[in-house]
């Protein structure tokens, strides 16, 4: 397999690489830590792919996707998902003019760059389900016209996962949707020290500059497309999602655990996500830790557990390190 290939070199990195770094700390002025989710969100932007968010109250979801948006100067729009919300207050709808004697669309706040889901699952089906068009189609059907959504368009969505109660389970295909499922934890204890001393003093609140464009994101994008992905480790990403739907073919003692695998959305998923972070990295290739590290990201959310694996407390972050433990990358 051909692994060794060779690293940019800092004068034939494109300018937006060296961008992401600045990014990174226009981000940090407000954010405490959090590197994990802030990789994640701008990997999902450079694929231009949804993330959901999941992470209990107080752990600055919300306001790492604000930042983000600020410091992209992109268009903004938060959707506070509560029981009584309706497609139409996500989607827009026709409103008729006494006038014109015409029906004229009313965008909703989804015709934005980045689309905050806040609490996503406090919403019933129903509103949860007006998002399925945007997500995949990147455009909304009012009456009977289609309107095409900003490019980039991502719904980036959060969730609490303690709360049951007024909540709704999103569709499965739905979920299947978010390229990533991030998890957030809990602050370090220095940098939990770092956050309380910042609000001690709300006087001081930093000014976010936006620092990369939209040409930015497209020029990384586009570098995307250049980037080697060995076949070898294309067979390693179809194994790994294949693993999931049969796991006794590759001697995992797992299948009355898993309700169904992964779809082929995930495979196209991984291998996307893996180019993305070759790019972050300065590479032209992909290495296997880059699958490795993005593998639970990308199917934590699409690996469907049983009830009997539920009961035994098995998560689905423990079956996808036994899937790395033995499936194995195949030999050129």
């Amino acid at each position: 397999m051909q692994q060794e290939r060779k690293i940019l070199s800092p004068e034939c990195e494109p300018q937006p690489i060296d961008k992401i770094q600045a990014l990174r700390q226009e981000i940090a002025k407000v954010i405490v830590g959090q590197q994990d989710l802030v990789d994640g969100l701008i990997l999902a932007l450079m694929c231009r792919s949804h993330v959901l968010i999941e992470g209990i109250p107080g752990l600055a979801k919300t306001l790492t996707v604000n930042t983000l948006s600020r410091a992209l100067g992109l268009d903004f729009s938060r959707i506070q998902f509560t029981p009584d919300l309706l497609p139409g207050d996500v989607t827009g709808t026709l409103i008729y003019n006494p006038a014109s004697g015409e029906f004229n669309a009313q965008k909703g706040p989804i015709f934005a760059n980045i689309v905050l889901a806040d609490e996503i699952n406090r919403s019933p089906a129903k509103v949860q389900s007006a998002l399925l068009e945007a997500m995949q189609e990147k455009q909304v059907t009012l009456g009977q016209a289609v309107n095409p959504l900003p490019h980039p368009f991502l719904v980036l969505a959060t969730q609490n996962p303690v709360e049951q109660e007024g909540t709704y389970p999103l569709p499965e295909a739905q979920v299947d949707r978010f390229m990533f499922k991030l998890k957030v934890s809990y602050p370090t204890f220095d940098e939990e020290l770092e956050v309380m001393r910042r609000q001690s003093k709300p006087a001081e609140k930093p000014t976010v500059n936006s620092v990369l464009s939209r040409d930015d994101l497209e020029a990384l994008s586009a570098r995307m497309d250049e980037i080697y992905l060995d076949p070898a480790l294309e067979k390693y990403i179809v194994h790994l999602i294949s693993a999931t739907r049969d796991p006794a073919a590759y001697q995992l003692d797992v299948a009355d655990l898993i309700r169904f695998g992964a779809s082929p959305r995930a495979t196209i998923s991984l291998a996307m996500a893996a180019r993305a972070r070759a790019v972050l990295h300065g590479r032209d290739h992909v290495l296997p830790q880059d699958i490795r590290a993005l593998a639970p990201d990308v199917l934590r959310h699409r690996v469907a557990l049983t009830y009997k694996a539920e009961a035994r407390g098995i998560t689905s972050e423990q079956l996808i390190e036994q899937l790395l433990a033995h499936v194995a990358i195949p030999e050129q």
